[in-house]
């Protein structure tokens, strides 16, 4: 017979074992749900399709918020304005100091084409959206809606999260050149009008560095940013349990999980699209 101090010894010595066992199996639970989303992405696509297009429209403008500028494409804009314009003074005053200020326009269409707009559109998709996802998802979950869905049938995983996956990766193409073409004109704003720089030269040195390949490799990193996004919170949303608390809290941690995915992606696929010695067509470099 073990005795109670015993047991307790047992119990402390196991525990770091059970989380780990727990954490591996909720990993293991994601992933499969994942599989299962991307897997019925053709699905939800066909049989869903008034579905998708409603998650379109609350992706890209939000609800009955188009005229207070609520949704994702206000946020997007906005962030990407204060974003580029920070790159644009950093640029513009580390140039200063090496004396090659006429190449801050290229300097712009790579830092903002490559890596500053993708990575803002996926920031406020997860913010804005994506945890909108998980709170919705989370609250038909602790109110079995999803159990009720399962019980007439109704393939729960594309009805819910295959068509806000389809909707994320959809609108996010618009929403990502409008913030990309505020990114260019908030650097341009910063380095000519307020510092001084030249114009004519800003424009040449941008356009010779821009190439619309690297428009298209950017477009495929937003649009996969997006499916990421929109898959963590979905997930988290989809196995949220402990009442409305329970809800919040896996609200954070699909955020938390989804700009660490983001920013982990980023550096992945910035090697893969353009390699490990990055090059400048128009430049010759």
């Amino acid at each position: 017979m073990v005795d109670f101090d015993t047991r307790i010894r047992i119990r402390r010595a196991v525990r770091p074992v059970t989380a780990v066992y727990g954490g591996l199996a909720d990993v293991g639970r994601h992933v499969t749900f994942f599989w299962r989303t991307v897997v019925s992405l053709p699905y939800a696509a066909t049989r869903y399709r008034r579905h998708v297009l409603a998650q379109i429209s609350e992706v890209s403008f939000g609800t009955n918020s188009v005229l207070s500028g609520g949704g994702t494409i206000g946020i997007v804009f906005a962030m990407s304005l204060a974003a580029a314009m920070m790159l644009g003074v950093e640029t513009q005053r580390g140039l200063e100091l090496v004396g090659m200020t006429t190449l801050s326009g290229m300097l712009s269409a790579i830092a903002n084409t490559r890596e500053l707009a993708p990575v803002v559109v996926a920031i406020a998709l997860a913010a804005k959206v994506g945890t909108g996802f998980t709170a919705q998802l989370g609250a038909m979950r602790i109110s079995d809606e999803i159990d009720a869905l399962d019980s007439m049938a109704v393939r729960s995983i594309p009805f819910l999260a295959g068509t806000r996956v389809l909707a994320a990766m959809v609108c996010v193409l618009p929403i990502f050149m409008i913030g990309l073409l505020a990114s260019y004109l908030s650097t341009r704003l910063v380095i000519v009008f307020w510092g001084g720089a030249s114009a004519g030269t800003y424009d040449y040195f941008f356009h010779l560095a821009l190439s619309p390949e690297d428009l298209v490799y950017a477009a495929v990193k937003a649009i996969v940013f997006a499916g990421v996004v929109a898959l963590v919170h979905c997930s988290y949303g989809y196995f949220a349990s402990g009442g409305p608390a329970g809800v919040g809290q896996a609200a954070g941690r699909a955020l938390r999980t989804a700009i660490l995915a983001i920013g982990v992606l980023d550096v992945l696929m910035t090697f893969a699209l353009w390699g490990l010695v990055p090059s400048i067509p128009g430049m010759g470099v």
